[in-house]
Order: structure tokens, then sequence, then C-alpha cells
């Protein structure tokens, strides 16, 4: 009986080990790798989180309706490497966003270049 219990838990253990291996999705399961997008509009805000950090932009429509586009990009250690911070995303500025888009048509985009009035970029490899 012993034997049987501590290989179930071993098993187990396993198992918890390896299965958020398999929850972790590529980006073509949500976003059109296919196509880009490109948004215009004020950035609002920011969330630093792992495994991906978001960032929301307020966009007019062409009736002038705000409609609020979230964007999702790599890990904040990606960025790290690449030199960006969270400090660099700046509220409030005016963007330019280029994404692949939503399959779904939601307002919703993989980013992957963030560039700011005065010129400068975020650039988001992945």
């Amino acid at each position: 009986m012993r034997k049987f219990r501590a290989s179930g838990l071993v098993l187990f253990g396993l198992l918890v080990a390896v299965v958020p291996l398999f929850a972790h999705h590529g980006i073509t399961s949500e976003f059109d790798p296919t196509k880009d997008i490109t948004v215009t509009g004020v950035l609002t805000r920011v969330e630093w989180t792992n495994p991906h950090i978001y960032w929301y932009v307020e966009v007019k429509d062409e009736s002038g309706n705000v409609q609020t586009w979230r964007f999702q990009g790599g890990p904040p250690s990606m960025l790290h490497r690449a030199g960006f911070y969270k400090s660099d995303f700046k509220i409030g500025e005016v963007v330019t966003v280029s994404a692949k888009p939503a399959k779904d048509g939601a307002k919703l985009g993989f980013g992957t270049l963030i560039k700011y009035a005065d010129g400068h970029k975020i650039v988001m490899d992945h």
C-alpha cells in the first residue's frame, strides 16, 4: 500500500509540473499572423504582468466615438532584454500601434510596434 501511495504521489507531482507547459498557446490561436493593423490613439493603461504585458489605447472612430483597443505583447523579461521598461510606456501620450489583429474581429491585437509622436519606438519581437 505504501509503495502504491508513493507511486501515486510521484505521478501526481509529474502531472502538476507538466500540465502548465501545455496550457500556454502561440499567438496564432487568437491572432492572425498574416495580417497587420495600425491603430492611433491615446495610451491609457499598461499591465506589466507575466506571461504577457497588455496595454490599452483609446481610439476615436469615424463618428467621433471612443473605442478602447487592447494589445498584448511578450513577457516583461523579453522587453527588458530589448532595453525597454514599464516606464517607457507613456500614459496619456498619442501612440501608433502596429499589431496582428484578433481573428474574431475584436478590438484586440498582438502588438509588434509602438511609435510615439516624437518618433521613438518600442519594438516587440516575438
